[in-house]
């Protein structure tokens, strides 16, 4: 083992469970104050649910030997997994490092359910789908499955985690079906700053989900680092000349959103391609998802967040392109359409059509298990419309205060109450 490569390990799988919260305050601004915390546990609930189901079963569903499909349950309640080496790391902390990145893909999922998915029915579905869903595509790619034996490339997870959050998204926004207010009134975001402040958030730990997916302190990791930065610079941009192009101006969602996307394009070329390619892949993914966010509305897919814009279409550009951009000359690996090898371009459509075709799949057949089961949403319309907060979770993200009293002294001819403040001077 080396110590280098542990400490960097460490800092990166910290920062890749930094991510869930983050997530949680993107997401969390986007939404009505009437269930803002909701939307906020969705993400923190994953940190419990998906965590312990990964350490009990799902990391041997992915990384334990077995067939081209699945891993066999010897590395079931972590039988096996200690202090040993894993590569030049612990195996207990490559199995820490891999666990929060099927937290926030089950998480991921919640930006198309918000304000109408019951609590109880979204955390059985997230335990279930991580297992079901999640550790079999993760087996595939990184556990030495049938993808990894056609030669997919996916560095830290654009087919495993995006494509398929993606998906499922679309499918459970398909099957609870649109909010009551959804195409009859805007739904506005609550609280911009919350969302950029999650954006931030993101792309910080987002160091660790792709420089940490090198495995080791070393030169890939240094040079998926610098991908990380890049590519969403790039989509930034170009973002932004599309927003003053259409609307002629540019909007703090817009900008937030745009980060997002260019995180999530890079992430499975990020230890493949040149820091040139990364600004050239950002910048061509900001396009299909710009103009798939404004095509969502009009539609009856209710993907609250847009998570299909985001991470659906993010990770595919991102995943094809990586067949196009790879060079051997960066990475050592592998060369795509541009170094010589155009049948990579072929191998990852195929993986993101498998990836995509399981993942809905697997969600239908999740969502339908539970429907026999317990509702999956709201019974009430009237509970949907006072929102999730207080009937889900008996609390109020902001609290009006009309059970607080403020005693004050009376006033003498002493000590004589203040005139009022004119009105320009106010707070």
């Amino acid at each position: 083992m080396n110590s280098a490569d542990t400490a960097w390990m460490l800092v990166a799988t910290a920062l890749v469970l930094l991510m869930t919260p983050a997530l949680g305050f993107f997401y969390g601004g986007l939404v009505r104050a009437k269930n803002a915390l909701n939307t906020l546990m969705m993400s923190f609930a994953a940190l419990g649910c998906v965590a312990i189901a990964w350490a009990l079963l799902g990391y041997s569903l992915a990384f334990a030997p077995g067939g081209a499909w699945l891993g066999d349950l010897s590395r079931s309640l972590l039988r096996g997994v200690g202090l040993d080496a894993s590569g030049s790391i612990p195996h207990v902390l490559f199995m820490a490092y891999q666990g929060t990145f099927a937290i926030i893909t089950a998480a991921l999922i919640s930006g198309a359910v918000v304000e109408r998915m019951r609590f109880r029915a979204y955390l059985l579905f997230l335990t279930i789908w991580s297992l079901v869903v999640y550790a079999p595509i993760a087996h595939w790619v990184w556990g030495g499955g049938w993808l990894a034996t056609l030669g997919a490339l996916d560095f830290a997870g654009g087919t495993v985690v995006h494509v398929n959050a993606g998906a499922a998204a679309v499918v459970a926004a398909l099957s609870l079906g649109p909010r009551k207010d959804y195409g009859r009134q805007a739904i506005l975001p609550h609280n911009v700053p919350f969302t950029l402040l999650g954006a931030g958030l993101l792309w910080f730990g987002w160091f660790g989900f792709n420089a940490g997916s090198a495995l080791g302190a070393n030169a890939i990791a240094a040079l998926a680092f610098v991908n990380t930065m890049l590519a969403p610079a790039a989509t930034l941009i170009v973002w932004t000349l599309l927003d003053l192009r259409r609307a002629g101006r540019v909007t703090a969602v817009g900008a937030a959103t745009a980060i997002v996307v260019g995180l999530v394009a890079i992430t499975p070329a990020a230890g493949f391609i040149s820091p040139a390619a990364a600004i050239v892949l950002g910048g061509v993914a900001a396009l299909p998802s710009y103009f798939t966010v404004l095509w969502r509305p009009r539609t009856r897919l209710d993907d609250s967040l847009d998570v299909l814009a985001a991470h659906g279409v993010g990770g595919t550009v991102g995943a094809v392109l990586t067949g196009v951009l790879a060079q051997k000359i960066w990475n050592g690996t592998a060369n795509g359409l541009l170094f010589g090898a155009p049948l990579q371009v072929l191998v990852q459509i195929a993986g993101v059509a498998a990836a995509a075709l399981y993942s809905a799949l697997g969600t239908m057949l999740v969502l339908r298990g539970l429907a026999l089961f317990m509702p999956l949403r709201v019974a009430d319309p009237g509970h949907e419309g006072s929102g999730l907060d207080v009937g889900q979770h008996g609390e109020e993200a902001y609290g009006s205060g009309e059970g607080a009293v403020l005693v004050l002294p009376e006033a003498t001819p002493a000590v004589a109450a203040p005139a009022a403040a004119p009105a320009g001077e106010r707070a």
